[in-house]
């Protein structure tokens, strides 16, 4: 009993390192390591620097009280402005850019772009600032 036990452990070692070799010395894959191009650093740089000028226009007086005026909370407006995609960001950047240079211009425009954003929000579920959109 004792040699056919030792035996069957001989032979069930044997296999079980003859099965896990392929597994073993299977190569593999190489991590891939992606380049960065350069588009996607300019497009991350315009993003911010677009960013930055939706929050310089929004940081206006004018610009907030306006906002104030149309019951919008200005944390929620910054809020709101962080949590744009790059493509919302570039395109609501260039929206303003095709805006009058005046400030009543500039400041309607911009106060209409927030309430369209707000607004698509709203409608969307994401946020709960206006009352009207249930």
């Amino acid at each position: 009993m004792k040699t056919l036990r030792a035996y069957l452990s001989t032979l069930l070692i044997a296999a079980l390192v003859i099965t896990s070799l392929p597994v073993a010395a299977a190569p593999t894959e190489p991590q891939s390591i992606d380049l960065v191009s350069t588009q996607s650093v300019l497009s991350a740089d315009h993003a911010g620097a677009d960013r930055e000028r939706i929050n310089e226009i929004l940081a206006r007086a004018d610009v907030q009280d306006q906002l104030l005026k149309q019951g919008v909370d200005l944390d929620e407006v910054d809020a709101r402005v962080a949590a744009l995609s790059d493509s919302e960001v570039k395109q609501m950047a260039d929206q303003l850019e095709m805006m009058p240079a005046g400030a009543g211009g500039g400041v309607i425009g911009a106060l209409f772009a927030v309430f369209i954003i707000l607004l698509i929000t709203d409608i969307l579920g994401l946020t709960d600032v206006y009352p009207f959109t249930r």
